[in-house]
């Protein structure tokens, strides 16, 4: 990993970057409708911001309920770490703002990434947008 940051995002300024990203991912690669992607949760939402350097390269968000979600790295830096970089973050920005337990649905294939973070699967199988997912939950203390 090569100069890989985090950091909270300013939906306002950055969102450009964030939609760059998650189109790539979510819309391009997995054909989520684009009607699904975006909704009125990211004004409210926290966002995070992985860059290599000044390049934008993946992100997520964390809803003031603990939920994670659209959690997405480009392709050409997948496996570098970098959704562990930013899962870390989002984590303890939850944590710091007291939020006990924090939950997402995973795309059935990344549940063992997230349970490495202490998540567990708290739910049958279910498709969201075509593809399979499970709730998963993480309690903290």
């Amino acid at each position: 990993m090569n100069n890989i940051s985090v950091s909270v995002a300013d939906w306002q300024k950055e969102n450009a970057a964030i939609r760059r990203i998650r189109d790539s991912v979510f819309v391009a690669e997995q054909s989520v409708p684009p009607e699904l992607e975006w909704d009125a949760e990211d004004s409210e939402a926290v966002h995070f911001l992985a860059c290599e350097g000044d390049y934008p390269i993946g992100t997520a968000r964390l809803l003031p309920d603990g939920e994670i979600g659209r959690l997405s790295v480009l392709k050409d830096w997948r496996g570098m770490k970098v959704g562990e970089a930013l899962l870390g973050s989002v984590l303890a920005e939850a944590e710091k703002r007291g939020l006990k337990q924090q939950k997402l649905s995973a795309q059935v294939h990344a549940a063992p990434f997230y349970e490495r973070f202490g998540f567990r699967v708290v739910s049958d199988e279910f498709l969201e947008a075509g593809l399979p997912h499970v709730d998963m939950l993480r309690e903290v203390g």
